[in-house]
């Protein structure tokens, strides 16, 4: 497996067992992430018997099953000899693995015949007979669950026959290692391809995004385009047009964006390029790892809170949940896939606080369009709030020394001694320049159980604050928390403020607060911070119920400011004691205004 798959170990070890204990599998995952190389690789390597079928409009039951062949049956009556077996039946008799790709393509009515070989082992043919099956016969069904276009909803009758295993994208290093051996190539374009890749998954614009394919396309396209028109290093025209080739028409866009697939890869490319490459981080600059927490907490960050972030998403509620919730739900959407944004601007006007509750209820919809539709609107919704919020830009700047600079005043004392005595080249010159006070800056959400409705419209307009902020004096990143530690981003790196939005919606409330866990993750982010000041904002109602004493989390961290999100007496009294030891201040934030107010307030 090591040798033929990429990554996928967990999903590999459970897939085995699971085919060991005789149970039938479908396989869920974004396409390209190697479901159709994992099952081969693992049958071929158990000796097991495949048989494939592609799953689409046309397969009919008689296609799955059989059918009795017309010119023999003319000549001989429906004798056994005149039966041509289908995929399905072949399978049964000997004992064979059979493989539906695209199982929620497949018509309802050839569904129900897979139900019946899934739950009794046998099927009944017409004028044919009982077929029973043979030992070691098994499906393994895979599916894009992303993909809405010429496909059904596959019912609860199929999920419960089956073992479902999620099959995610792999990580960025597995993703170029399954790129060089595509290609066969060692270039220097796989990391880039690759980023670009993953980018177009996470970009606000695009529903869905491409999978390695994409990647494995444009270095061979680059490489080739490169040695064309005689560049020994690809220049970004050259690089652009492989990109262009290799994702425009892989991605696919929201409806409403009004943008082109080149646009938006073109957007990508060159935010990738103009972005300085990360330097590699040794042991004195890389930041102490949080030390584990006495309440079983992990801390997930990179890959691994992507993962936790996708997973999340996929716990959405039905219509009739929700409109058994919230008596405005039919107003809002009327219809399968509706969103009503005049009615909902009027609940906003009448009842803000509950009225952006109420679409983030929404952007949790198991209707894939409403559900769609809500998070883009939270997006421009939060992001504009976050914008109005935002304060002047005020403070103080500092006499700092900077060793070859380019401007600013000669300190000629410093530069003698730096030089010994006898300065010979520009760079040893030390001036003296003005420079605004820069502070690293770390929010932590609570997502424990008190996130919900109205706490998770706070938390998705704290992110977006906290994204306007990234960049101009600060170094921010974003931490939501229950029992574990979600790096959503981390120190030095900026996200659009929709990406976050959309990550705080995709999250959901619940778990219990270990505040203690965060507080050490938010001192291993700080410690990675060039800064004259490493600050931690804590949105919670500092109310723990597992791990250490938060007080005595705190090294590392300069100043613990707290935006309390309870008005409950023990909530402040916690939380006004938390900021006092850390220097900080405790400021409400248990509305929608005073979270406005105090986060641009502890930001600035």
């Amino acid at each position: 497996m090591e040798r033929n798959v990429v990554g996928l170990r967990r999903e590999a070890e459970v897939l085995c067992v699971a085919l060991g204990a005789g149970r039938h599998i479908v396989l869920e995952g974004p396409p390209g992430t190697g479901k159709s190389t994992l099952l081969r690789t693992l049958a071929e390597a158990a000796g097991m018997g495949l048989v494939f079928v592609e799953g689409n409009a046309e397969l009919t039951p008689a296609r799955l099953l059989g059918h009795h062949d017309p010119a023999l049956v003319l000549q001989g009556g429906y004798r056994p000899e005149a039966f041509v077996e289908g995929p399905l039946l072949r399978a049964l008799r000997e004992g064979l693995l059979l493989y539906v790709e695209e199982l929620n393509r497949v018509p309802e009515e050839t569904l129900n015949v897979l139900i019946t070989a899934l739950s009794e082992g046998e099927v009944h043919v017409p004028r044919l007979g009982m077929v029973r099956a043979a030992t070691g016969f098994r499906l393994v069904a895979a599916m894009n669950p992303f993909d809405a276009v010429g496909t059904a909803r596959i019912g609860q009758a199929v999920y419960d026959r089956v073992c479902r295993i999620a099959v995610p994208y792999q990580d960025e290093e597995a993703e170029r290692e399954i790129v060089a051996r595509a290609t066969g190539l060692v270039s220097a374009h796989t990391p880039l391809a690759v980023a670009v890749a993953r980018a177009t998954r996470h970009h606000p614009d695009v529903r869905m995004g491409s999978s390695v394919r994409g990647a494995i396309d444009m270095v061979h396209l680059a490489e080739g385009l490169a040695r064309m028109r005689g560049e020994a290093a690809a220049s970004r025209s050259t690089l652009l047009d492989a990109a262009l080739a290799a994702f425009s028409g892989r991605i696919r866009l929201d409806e409403g964006c009004g943008r082109r697939p080149e646009e938006v890869v073109t957007e990508i490319l060159d935010r990738l390029l103009e972005a300085p490459a990360a330097p590699e981080k040794g042991p004195a600059d890389a930041g102490p790892d949080p030390a584990p927490s006495r309440g079983g907490g992990r801390v997930l960050a990179g890959p691994e809170a992507e993962r936790a972030v996708r997973e999340d998403g996929r716990r959405t509620r039905g219509r009739e949940e929700l409109a058994a919730a919230h008596p405005e739900f039919r107003t809002l959407s009327p219809a399968l896939g509706r969103l009503e944004e005049s009615a909902l601007e009027e609940m906003r006007r009448r009842d803000p606080e509950r009225a952006l509750a109420v679409l983030c209820e929404l952007a949790a919809a198991t209707d894939r369009e409403l559900r769609r539709r809500a998070r883009r609107l939270a997006a421009r919704v939060f992001v504009r709030m976050a914008r109005e919020g935002r304060p002047a830009r005020s403070g103080y700047r500092r006499l700092a020394v900077r060793a070859g600079a380019a401007e600013g005043d000669l300190d000629l004392e410093r530069t003698l001694e730096r030089a010994g005595g006898r300065p010979r080249h520009t760079e040893e010159l030390v001036l003296r320049g003005w420079e605004a006070n820069r502070i690293a800056a770390c929010l932590l959400i609570d997502r424990s159980g008190s996130m919900r409705g109205s706490g998770l419209a706070l938390a998705a307009l704290a992110a977006a604050g906290l994204a306007l902020a990234t960049g101009e004096r600060a170094d921010c990143s974003l931490i939501a928390f229950n029992r574990d530690a979600v790096v959503l981003q981390a120190q030095g790196q900026r996200r659009a403020p929709e990406e976050l939005v959309d990550d705080i919606l995709s999250l959901r409330a619940g778990g219990t607060t270990d505040l203690a866990l965060a507080l050490r993750t938010a001192a291993a982010q700080l410690a990675r911070a060039s800064a004259s000041e490493r600050v931690a904002v804590v949105m919670s109602d500092c109310l723990p119920t597992t791990g250490d004493d938060p007080l005595d989390a705190l090294g590392g961290i300069d100043r613990v400011h707290v935006l309390g999100t309870s008005h409950e007496p023990e909530s402040v009294q916690r939380g006004r004691e938390l900021a006092r030891r850390a220097g900080g201040r405790y400021l409400p934030a248990a509305t929608l205004a005073e979270l406005g107010a105090n986060l641009a307030t502890v930001l600035a």
